[in-house]
């Protein structure tokens, strides 16, 4: 029984393999690159498979002699949702039985692209004939490790969007546990479940939080200038942020792991510790 988690090298699929070998499956990760297969088999990945998710040839080949599937798209990857159309293809061509797809809370949101991108791959899923899970994750944690070592350096939290904004969110780690789960039992097939922590945090809320760990004030400020600098995707979702907050349930992901969430301030004390 092999898993093939995609991505197995990134920031996110890379937390799905352990959690995967720790509930006893075999994992085979898809990396981009040949210089990425290490990070692969550090993280638990009993072989490698490099290849483009566009190159149907290594896609086939990655796929081979595969039960199940973990998908999440690289981050406002243009033509995603064609790409991740031809990766169900590919699956159901190789015989996988079993899917796992990370998509995003509320995909339903068709005004922000990386959302609306994920509905057309749930949907060929949904008549794939695979088993499926399909995960809807809040914003994860670890976004905010991209500009951590900025806020330390400035003492300030700055966002191109209102501080009034609230977002449900969650550590990816959380996530990648219930992968792990929907992958090697049946309790979670064919559901469609909300993955979010406890809270509802805007811009004060959260850098008020990181002054609390860091024992030092951290400001927080809406700077406009990096809407020249980004592209149009990532464009509109920031003036979404500005006037809509985005917002989810956290009962199912303590139910599911039938613990309480890794908490914010839990995440932070992480990063901080990293940084000393």
């Amino acid at each position: 029984m092999t898993t093939l988690a995609i991505g197995a090298a990134g920031r996110f699929a890379a937390s799905v393999v352990p959690a995967l070998v720790q509930r006893g499956a075999r994992v085979r990760g898809l990396v981009h690159r040949p210089e990425h297969a290490d990070q692969a088999r550090s993280s638990g990945a009993a072989e490698v498979a490099v290849g483009d998710l566009r190159d149907r040839q290594k896609l086939d080949a990655a796929l081979k002699d595969v039960d199940s599937l973990f998908y999440i798209a690289p981050a406002f990857m243009r033509d995603e949702a064609e790409v991740g159309k031809s990766v169900v293809e590919a699956a159901v061509r190789a015989g996988v039985r079993r899917i796992v797809f990370s998509a995003v809370i509320h995909p339903v949101l068709s005004v922000l692209p990386n959302h609306a991108a994920k509905v057309p791959v749930e949907e060929a899923i949904l008549t794939s004939g695979m088993a499926y899970t399909f995960l809807h994750p809040a914003r994860f944690y670890q976004n905010y490790a991209t500009f951590w070592p900025k806020v330390i350096k400035d003492g300030a939290l700055v966002e191109p969007w209102s501080a009034d904004t609230r977002f449900s969110l969650v550590d990816y780690r959380d996530v990648a546990d219930v992968a792990a789960i929907a992958l090697t039992e049946d309790r979670l097939l064919h559901g469609t479940f909300e993955l979010c922590a406890p809270g509802y945090w805007n811009r004060r809320d959260i850098a008020g939080l990181i002054s609390v760990v860091l024992g030092r004030e951290i400001k927080e400020r809406r700077d406009l200038d990096v809407l020249g600098d980004v592209p149009q995707a990532q464009r509109t979702m920031f003036e979404h942020y500005d006037r809509h907050d985005l917002l989810g349930n956290p009962l199912t992901l303590a139910a599911i792991l039938n613990k309480e969430p890794r908490a914010l301030r839990a995440y932070f004390e992480e990063l901080a510790h990293q940084d000393r």
